[in-house]
């Protein structure tokens, strides 16, 4: 064995001991993960994704996965020469709409995740928010027809498949009062459910490195901010109309208990384990707890380092 090899070896060690007093701190807690963006679209990075989520799970953590599915709803709809229609960003859902929004999220993408983590072993179980009553939801704005908000949530069907071993897959649409499914935000769907779970963690997926001072400038990652800042954000109008219910979501969630929310970079490599099981994280983090605005390498300040509870 070459003294190069020999170094690697040992840099690998260091790693997996440097995820040790994480993996003590994570064990039995239950993490939201809000699966979306190029990591659900691109195959690779699927089961990427999908083996760091089974990972998590046989080191003790208990992920809640919540999926929302729009690149495929959209192109569904194109396909079959159905009106693709948003206000305020979100889409504008008929009847006829609704039920290929159910298709595509329950039939197709959520078993498509479902098949990537069970790839590994017998884990994972897919469920959407018509089940058991999980997600009870009304009308948003008549303007959008079959488009829900979050009503109340009942996790009693996700505690149960915690119970029994497996990983819950959720797919976003809920249950109306009038007998019919409507299509939720899979982001505010996630805050919801990770507040009602009374999860440590709740963390979004997405195709950024996470919240900028400056988009333009990428030197102005936020590493962490408040729950009182990302609202500032909000109401300043500084965030894209993709950024804004992932960072209400995130708001939500922490009204709700939750201890910290996490934005990533769901195109890094293994982004999920370097954010749970790694000193200085990545992406943005928002905790209930006041900061000022930090940047990237100010990491440790805010919370990455000590006595973290995950």
């Amino acid at each position: 064995m070459t003294a190069s090899h020999i170094d690697e070896m040992l840099a690998k060690a260091g790693t997996l001991m440097e995820s040790l007093p994480w993996i003590k701190r994570a064990w039995g807690r239950t993490v939201v993960i809000k699966y979306g963006g190029a990591a659900m679209t691109d195959p690779a990075l699927r089961h990427s994704v999908a083996a760091d989520i089974v990972l998590m799970k046989l080191v003790g953590i208990n992920p809640v996965i919540v999926h929302g599915g729009g690149p495929e709803i959209t192109a569904y709809m194109e396909r079959l020469g159905m009106p693709v229609e948003f206000v305020d960003g979100l889409r504008v859902t008929s009847e006829e709409a609704m039920e290929l929004v159910k298709m595509v999220l329950v039939g197709k993408v959520n078993k498509e995740l479902v098949s990537a983590i069970n790839a590994h072993g017998r884990l994972a179980v897919g469920i959407s928010g018509d089940d058991a009553n999980l997600i009870r939801a009304s009308a948003k704005d008549e303007r959008l027809g079959r488009v829900g908000e979050v009503t109340s949530i009942d996790t009693t069907v996700v505690t149960k498949l915690i119970d029994d071993g497996f990983i819950p897959v959720i797919a976003s649409v809920g249950a109306g009062d009038d007998g019919g499914s409507f299509n939720i935000n899979a982001d505010l769907v996630a805050g919801e459910v990770a507040g009602a779970l009374g999860a440590e963690k709740v963390i979004f997926l997405t195709d950024v490195d996470g919240l900028y001072a400056d988009f333009a400038d990428k030197d102005s990652l936020i590493s962490a901010l408040s729950h009182a800042e990302a609202e500032s954000m909000i109401a300043g109008g500084s965030l894209s109309k993709g950024m804004i219910p992932k960072v209400a979501a995130c708001v939500r969630a922490l009204h709700h208990g939750v201890e910290r929310a996490h934005i990533l970079n769901g195109t890094i490599p293994h982004s999920l384990l370097l954010e749970v099981y790694t000193d200085e994280g990545v992406g943005t983090m928002i905790t209930g707890e006041s900061t000022t605005l930090g940047l990237a390498d100010d990491a440790v300040y805010f919370g990455y380092e000590g006595e973290v509870t995950l």
